[in-house]
């Protein structure tokens, strides 16, 4: 079974997917520069996936899977290729999500991302934030973050992930990296322990819960730089979520001390380009006395004006900023800006009513079978 699942990852690779995704009694898909395609008509059993689980899991997670209905892990297929996996079951069976994690880290630059990403990863002390839906590549950019500091400063790094993904060697930093379930309990144990582990840098793989959020605060507030991910569209969506998760009574007490630690926040959008690849479009904000002043007053509507003016100065950006730059950069087309500008008449006027003949090629539906070498196979 496992010779099958081997199969299915190396066709994703070589079509240069992102994740395989297999459903009970379903066709397989891979998600290829955004989209979800067909792997021509090869359908998925149940007691074939099952069989699956059984020989890539340890009993001991297998036995997890069954009783608690869901499961995250890892599985190497080699040297140069990892997947962040997700067991489920639902209404037709169990199925799973399997995301390649890249062996190499991309470096900053060679990412395309902006300076201000650089100036963050090089701040010594304080909250980064880094947000987004579902792969949209936050990880992917705070792996580069967190190289930047291990190739260029000697600090003691602390990661805790559920699960690990990209593995950081010790260069002139220690990184030490844990992952909830296997070296860990929960992301709050680890982040207690962490504070007593002399840490220079904390990186917490998801603020999920209330404790978490808490001693993240605590820890950039007493003089660590505290690296995660939320879930949220924007900097002013991020700031309302994270205040939103305490007890009206706190909220206050919050918003001061999230106006004094936060750094920065990234938000992170992948937009299709010309060629039907994927680029990234980035809302960047950094803390300036006005930024604190807007938290701390509650006046977060104010957030994003504040952003656009900072451009210049602090090297902040808003959404719209960065695809007028990829549109200038003739990488997007104007259908592809207007469909993820916040206020699309705006961005119509910004583009002066210049109508783009750049078209994205995507009308491939399903994916070709990869036909690797007959004997590889000869026992699927």
């Amino acid at each position: 079974m496992e010779k099958k699942l081997q199969f299915y990852l190396k066709n994703l690779i070589h079509n240069g997917g992102s994740d395989l995704h297999l459903k009970s009694g379903s066709i397989i898909r891979l998600r290829v520069s955004g989209d979800l395609l067909k792997l021509g008509d090869r359908v998925i059993s149940a007691e074939e996936l099952d069989g699956i689980a059984q020989a890539i899991l340890s009993k001991e997670q297998y036995d997890t899977l069954v009783t608690t209905k869901e499961l995250d892990c890892t599985y190497v297929l080699d040297e140069d290729n990892r997947f962040r996996v997700n067991f489920f079951y639902q209404l037709d069976g169990l199925s799973a999500v399997m995301r390649i994690i890249p062996v190499k880290i991309l470096t900053l630059e060679e990412l395309g991302l902006p300076n201000a990403i650089k100036e963050l990863s090089e701040m010594h002390r304080g909250l980064v934030l880094v947000t987004g839906v579902t792969g949209s590549g936050k990880s992917t950019t705070l792996a580069a973050m967190l190289n930047h500091i291990n190739s260029t400063k000697k600090k003691h790094i602390i990661t805790v992930e559920d699960p690990v993904e990209f593995v950081h060697p010790d260069k002139e930093s220690l990184v030490s990296q844990r992952g909830v379930g296997q070296d860990t309990h929960s992301f709050a144990n680890a982040l207690k322990g962490a504070l007593r582990e002399d840490p220079d840098i904390i990186l917490v793989g998801e603020m999920r819960d209330l404790e978490t959020i808490e001693i993240a605060l605590h820890a950039a507030n007493t003089g660590h730089l505290v690296f995660s991910t939320l879930h949220t569209l924007d900097a002013k969506e991020t700031v309302n979520r994270i205040i939103g998760m305490f007890p009206k009574e706190e909220q206050n007490r919050i918003r001061v001390t999230l106006a004094s630690v936060l750094s920065g926040i990234i938000c992170q959008r992948l937009v299709k380009t010309v060629d039907g690849k994927r680029a990234a479009a980035l809302e960047v904000m950094i803390q300036t006395p006005r930024i604190v002043d807007l938290i701390a007053q509650n006046r977060d509507s104010e957030i994003l004006d504040s952003i656009e003016e900072g451009s210049e100065i602090y090297g902040s950006q808003s959404f719209d900023q960065a695809l007028l730059a990829l549109y200038k950069e003739k990488r997007i087309s104007e259908e592809v800006v207007l469909e993820h500008a916040t206020n699309a008449s705006d961005m119509k006027l910004k583009l002066g009513n210049v109508t783009s003949k750049e078209k994205i090629a995507n009308g491939k539906e399903n994916i070709d079978v990869f036909d690797l070498k007959e004997e590889e196979f000869s026992e699927l």
